[in-house]
Formats: C-alpha cells, structure tokens, sequence
C-alpha cells in the first residue's frame, strides 16, 4: 500500500473512531467518584522543622533588588527609565544599610529594594569595594524595619558543614536552596580583571538573581554572600562561590564609615605582567617590586624596586615570595594576603635579592 493510502486510511479510522467513541462512552457504567483519600504524613522530620525555621527567621532579613537605567530617547529628548536586572541583598544594620555585590548595582541609574513583607523603596549608594565584589546600599525606613541579618564566622567553616542559600534567582523572589561547603579559599577573576580571594566554594544551587544573597550555616548566620557561579551554561551547575563573612565583616563597616575601602598596603608600585616577566627572568615565583615610593610602608621595611639600566633595560629589584611565611606567587596573591590585615599591623616579608632570601618586617599602611 502507498504512503498516500496509508496516511487516508488512518485519517477514515481517526474519524470513525471520534464518530463511535460518544457511543461507545454512553454504554459504560456510571460509577460515584471521590477524591482520594489523604493519607497522613506525620510529624516532620527534625531536620525539615530546622530549615523550615531557619528559613522564617532569615526570610525578613533578605531582599529583593531591581535596579534601572535612564536614557535618553534621541527622537523626543524624553529621559527614559528602563529595566536593567535584578538581585538580592540583605538588611546588615539598624539604620537600613544593605549588602549586596558591585556586580548586582554596578552601571545601574537607580536601584529599589523590596522588603519581604512586600514594602518597596529606593536606594542610595554608600560606597563599595571592587576587590571584594560588595557594595553597601541604604534605605530609609519610617517604621518596623527588618532585623538585620545574624552574623557568624568563616574562618572556622569546614569542607562538608551544611549551608543555605536565600535569594532571588530569574527574579523567583525568596527562594531557599540547600548545599554544603563544597571548598575553600578559592579564588575567581571577575569580568572586569579583579581577582577575588578566599571565596567559599558551595554546591547549594546559585543562579543569576542570586548574586549578593546570604550564604548561612544551619544556625541561620551569615557565613557568606553569594556572588558568583562556574557554569558553560550560565545557570546553576553546583559550583557556586560566597565572599566569606570575615572578609564582609572587614570591609563593609569601612565603607559605611567612609564610603570606600582602603586595603592595607606596603605602598609599593607593581604591575602583574612586568612582574611574571622579571620573576621568570630570575628563576622565582612572586610578586616583583616595581618602584618603591619615598616614606611609603616599602621604603621602611627596606625593600627595593627595579632599576632602568643602559639601553633601557630594566635591572631586577626584590621580589616578595611570601607574607607571613604564605606563599605569594603573583601580584594578585600579595595584595590577597595583605587584605588578610589591617593598617598598622607588621608583617614579615620573604624577598629574594641578588640571588637570595632574606627577611624585612613592615608596617602596612592604609592603601588608595
């Protein structure tokens, strides 16, 4: 048999079929119909009544972003305000500032922030941290404001220890996704060349809308911001990373007091690619020292820049191969380890000259 005839026969079946079944359903038997009947469940698990508690305390404490651009409308002169995505963030103090990431704000005209219980206000920016991926928002609010979010610790987190995740992901407002520390100390160079330090790697599901969202252990404190993920697709594939809340803890009241974070510094001028390219001339790995300014925090310890020798070649100066006894083995690596402290502390350098290690102490200095 044709194709043809095949295909008009199943269509004259098709229709006999419909013509019948009207027929065919008015001689079975009515029987009564009920919904099933609910078998109980029984109490929640322990582990069900924790998180579902966790979840109510800290919902309040996190919120939503949405920020927007204006533009000008060439044809009209018109200022227009468009969308331009969305985030989250949580309440840090009493007097309404919010933590969220750079990344989430950053470009943005304007940002309004949604409290959970549906209240809506805009934001203004306080300052942020680049090197850290943060940024501190504040709103004012009249009355009942949310508590802010419980603080905890990073420096005691283990690989295995369960975490939770609360944000807004494709603009799904106060999701709640469950993981654990996957890792630690890790690093991530962000879009813009930055690279961000000791980061808490976590496979709790982190997807775009998430960014500047708590990261909080199974006691509901914040033991980190979550802020960005490693994907080949752009959503989650259970590799999401948190600045840690040590880090956020350092860095946010700064801002709030000044506007800006100023790192602790040695106050020396280096550069990451001259600086791989004299470390492999010598043989080393670290950080080599550019210029060292006059009465910077490098001038006391004593270090030494690099020099411009005949036909404009440059003579090696120090290269820092460790802060503390921790190994520096790039620019990137020697400004993460100085984070690790404060203006004022003193820190012991490992630096190789003319063939050699030798050891200077310094006094680090409040950085630009």
């Amino acid at each position: 048999m044709s194709r043809i005839r095949v295909i008009a026969a199943a269509g004259v079946l098709a229709a006999a079929g419909w013509y019948f079944l009207p027929q065919i359903v008015e001689h079975v038997a009515r029987v009564e119909a009920a919904p099933r009947p609910v078998v109980p469940r029984g109490e929640l698990t322990e582990e069900e009544k924790s998180n579902i508690a966790m979840f109510e305390a800290a919902k309040g404490s996190v919120v939503f972003i949405s920020t927007a651009e204006r533009v000008v409308d060439i044809w009209t002169r018109n200022v227009l305000t468009v969308p331009r995505g969305t985030g989250s963030g949580f309440i840090w103090d009493e007097q309404g500032h919010v933590v969220t990431n750079l990344h989430v704000i950053e470009g943005a005209g304007e940002a309004n922030i949604k409290l959970a219980d549906g209240r809506n206000y805009p934001a203004t920016l306080i300052g942020a941290s680049a090197a850290h991926d943060i940024a501190v928002l504040r709103i004012r609010i009249p009355s009942n404001p949310p508590a802010p979010i419980p603080v905890g610790t990073s420096a005691d987190l283990q690989v295995g220890q369960k975490v939770f995740a609360i944000g807004n992901p494709f603009g799904l407002d106060w999701s709640l996704t469950t993981g654990i520390v996957s890792a630690l100390d890790r690093s991530l160079t962000g879009d813009n060349g930055v690279v961000i330090q000791h980061l808490v790697q976590t496979d709790a599901a982190i997807n775009p809308g998430n960014s500047g969202g708590p990261l909080l252990d199974s006691a509901g404190r914040l033991i980190g911001m979550n802020t960005a993920i490693y994907s080949p697709s752009g959503a989650s594939a259970g590799v999401g990373f948190a600045v840690p809340v040590d880090t956020i803890n350092r860095v946010v009241p700064q801002i709030i007091a000044t506007g800006h974070y100023a790192p602790p510094a040695l106050g020396i001028e280096t550069d990451e690619l001259l600086s791989r390219a004299i470390a492999r001339q010598l043989g080393v790995r670290g950080a080599a020292v550019l210029r060292v300014p006059p009465n910077s925090a490098g001038a006391r310890a004593g270090l030494r820049g690099a020099r411009v020798g005949r036909r404009d070649t440059i003579i090696p100066g120090d290269v820092i191969t460790a802060v503390d006894g921790k190994e520096v083995d790039s620019v990137a690596r020697l400004l993460a380890r100085l984070d690790d402290y404060r203006p004022g502390d003193v820190v012991k350098l490992t630096v190789w000259r003319d063939g050699e290690e030798i050891e200077l102490r310094a006094t680090l200095q409040r950085g630009d």
